[in-house]
């Protein structure tokens, strides 16, 4: 009998992904490419939990290896963001429909924020898990969760190898993103790579942020305490809700 391929869910930080361990059953930890991956099941479905680590590349590598070494076939990241969107305030929750580097530019060999080589400048999630994904979303923020108030958003999230914390530098990277047709909800540092790794080997990808801050001059004022007492309670949440719906 051929085994199930499991859901992998990514977050950058481990303090975003400790109550999704403690959740998981039977769990085993299996150390590959100088990382650990929590390997066992929620709700009966095979789960492997990784933390990408910080940014683009690490998140990348971090991919490939679920991919290729677990054999993942559906791919979730959950974490935090800046909210640079109109209306994204802190404590609400982004689900990603597109993702796009917003620090990518090959320009003029080619247009500004596209793959070199790939004719492509926005990855789409994958329709139906961005739908649960949604959907689990929606039923955690009905539940109370750890903020109330607070709201579900859709749309493009950007990434980018910088921690954007400056008003004026945010101001900047959302015009510049709407110039190209872009409307950017949050920004973050490792989505749209992940995004483009699981395009390259047609695995299903979905990401939910939680923002942290408005990306502006107080964006590193009590993140940890942010991460931990609300983005980390909504992780197990949402991630609980989508493993029940598969």
């Amino acid at each position: 009998m051929t085994r199930p391929a499991p859901l992998a869910v990514l977050s950058a930080l481990a303090e975003e992904q400790q109550g999704l361990v403690g959740a998981l059953l039977d769990a085993q930890c299996v150390r590959y490419a100088g990382r650990d991956f929590w390997v066992g099941r929620m709700h009966g479905v095979p789960v492997v939990l990784a933390l990408s680590r910080i940014g683009k590349v690490a998140a990348a590598t971090t991919t490939a290896a679920l991919i290729e070494r677990f054999g993942a076939q559906r791919m979730v990241f959950t974490g935090v963001a800046g909210g640079v969107g109109d209306g994204v305030e802190v404590g609400d929750v982004v689900v990603g429909t597109g993702f796009v580097q917003h620090d990518m530019d090959a320009s003029p060999l080619f247009p500004r924020y596209q793959i070199p080589l790939t004719g492509q400048s926005v990855f789409a999630g994958d329709a139906d898990l961005t739908a649960r994904l949604m959907d689990a979303a929606q039923l955690a923020l009905v539940d109370g969760g750890p903020r109330g108030g607070a709201r579900l958003h859709t749309g493009l999230i950007a990434s980018g190898d910088r921690f954007v914390s400056g008003v004026q530098e945010a101001a900047a990277l959302v015009a510049a993103l709407r110039s190209a047709g872009h409307m950017p909800l949050a920004v973050e540092m490792e989505g749209a790579a992940v995004a483009q790794v699981c395009a390259d080997h047609g695995v299903a990808f979905a990401a939910v942020r939680t923002i942290s801050d408005r990306a502006d001059d107080t964006a590193h004022v009590d993140f940890p305490r942010f991460v931990r007492e609300v983005a980390s309670l909504y992780a197990v949440k949402i991630v609980d809700g989508l493993v029940k719906s598969l």
